[in-house]
């Protein structure tokens, strides 16, 4: 298999996409990012349905796009470029049988009808459906026939898989499990997939490696673990539910450093010395309330474990429901905030 590379600029009035990134085969690299971020745009690209200002697209040794200076040199259409879709809305062909649907890729590259067929019955059975192929998609449900379109894309065997926010209408437990079947099919197929998302889940649950996009550039990469456990952008600590500050580390009375963001934030942390900016992320449920730098309720919403506060400054604090009723929180109660240092990852800004 091959895997999938992309340096494309695209300009639109006010707004510029500039991204670079790979996928290798049997990776599943996610693009997360806000409304607005470029995600779909960048898919567009990819599968040809929009050419950039400038860049290249590759698949393995084979040039899809390659633009310069708004001159196209290699621009092959969609349908030539071996590159699969698959979106929120399972676009399956009303008037065919599932099995249908899915013999239409190999059918299409001038597969027999008895062979295609074949390789029809073996990916339904493959995504969980065996034994449904003679149904229309008006008789099955929505995750069912997200399945045949799965199947339908990787059927037709593309170089790249390209997924669109394909659990967006799904149920949880639907969405649950057509993760699994598309983790399990990328894996054996080793196809390279690009997976945009809204949904911190699904880079969770599928994604090698995480790609975020705000403003049409990228701001940070890389495993998703390292990513949301420590981002480096506002957007990704938010998705993440981690505490990102931004400040100037000073020195402390007893020689220790902190660092001082808005609002009188007071963050202790490791760092070599005060004087520089920096930032820090930390969890909500490391922060103490009762002591430390004075904060202030902004807003209170349920929490994964209780109740999450929003402070001042910007800062989350997770709290267990009975910790919570006995402070008798309300919007603009006075509060005291500290975390110890052990929690708090530090990064030096330029």
């Amino acid at each position: 298999m091959t895997s999938l590379h992309a340096e494309v600029v695209l300009r639109r009035r006010e707004f510029t996409l500039d991204v670079t990134f790979a996928a290798h085969p049997a990776e599943v690299v996610a693009i997360l990012g806000p409304n607005g971020a470029g995600k779909s745009t960048l898919l567009a690209v990819l599968a040809g349905h929009l050419l950039p200002t400038s860049g290249v697209v590759r698949v393995g040794e084979r040039t899809l796009t390659a633009v310069r200076d708004g001159s196209a040199d290699v621009a092959v259409r969609p349908e030539h470029r071996s590159v699969g879709l698959l979106g929120q809305d399972p676009l399956v062909f009303p008037h065919l049988s599932a099995r249908e649907n899915v013999a239409f890729g190999p059918r299409a590259t001038g597969t027999r009808a008895a062979d295609a067929g074949r390789v029809a019955d073996d990916w339904l059975a493959s995504v969980g459906l065996a034994g449904l192929g003679a149904r229309r998609p008006d008789a099955l449900s929505g995750g069912q026939r997200q399945r045949v379109a799965l199947a339908r894309a990787l059927a037709a065997e593309p170089a790249v898989l390209l997924l669109d926010e394909p659990f967006a209408q799904l149920d949880v437990r639907t969405a649950a499990e057509l993760r699994e079947v598309v983790r399990e099919q990328v894996r054996r197929t080793r196809t390279a997939t690009v997976l945009v998302t809204h949904d911190v889940l699904d880079a969770v649950a599928l994604a090698d490696r995480v790609v975020v996009l705000h403003d049409g550039h990228v701001v940070e990469q890389g495993r998703p673990l390292d990513v949301l456990t420590d981002p480096v952008h506002p957007f990704t600590a938010a998705l993440a539910g981690v505490n990102l500050v931004v400040g100037r580390l000073v020195a402390q009375p007893d020689g220790s450093t902190a660092l001082a963001g808005p609002d009188g934030v007071l963050v202790p942390c490791d760092a070599p010395e005060p004087g520089g900016r920096a930032q820090v992320t930390f969890p909500p449920g490391a922060v103490v309330v009762g002591a430390g730098w004075p904060a202030r309720v902004v807003d209170l919403e349920p929490g994964t474990t209780g109740v999450r506060v929003r402070t001042s400054g910007d800062v989350l604090v997770d709290l267990p429901p009975a910790r919570a009723a006995a402070l008798d929180l309300r919007v603009g109660a006075e509060l005291r905030l500290s975390v110890a240092a052990e929690h708090v990852r530090v990064r030096s800004l330029a």
